[in-house]
């Protein structure tokens, strides 16, 4: 089974100077799930990337989101914005992003139950398990 990847943990893994960049690459190093993440996450890693890290690092992950050569790429659904849109409307005194909701109903139709993600909502969504423990 893959394990789902989210913004934070792919920020981290990119970001030398990251507090949590350390803890990302032994993870990551670690693993010995396939890794799988959304088109919805890589717009956000893109776009982040380019505001911290600037272009030419946006257009390296970009690339090799894109390519899948470090990862496995879901599109959103429309089945899935649905489903996030109930989950967003549910959960409304927990502070998930509408992504957050997406990579939650992309992770519930392929059934992935483990998260790499640094981003507390991924604790706070009962049916997802987050890495790395601290």
């Amino acid at each position: 089974m893959p394990i789902f990847v989210d913004t934070s943990a792919w920020y981290a893994l990119l970001d030398k100077t990251d507090s949590d960049h350390e803890s990302a690459v032994k993870f990551k190093d670690s693993l010995n799930h396939s890794m799988t993440t959304t088109n919805y996450v890589a717009d956000e890693i893109i776009t982040l990337v380019k505001a911290r890290l600037g272009y030419s690092n946006a257009v390296e992950i970009g690339r090799k989101l894109w390519n899948e050569t470090i990862t496995t790429l879901i599109r959103v659904s429309s089945s899935d914005e649905e489903k996030a849109w109930e989950i967003f409307v549910k959960y409304r005194d927990k502070g998930f992003s509408f992504t957050d909701c997406t990579s939650f109903a992309v992770m519930e139709r392929f059934g992935i139950t483990e998260a790499f993600a640094f981003d507390e909502h991924f604790d706070q969504y009962e049916k997802i398990i987050r890495f790395p423990k601290y």
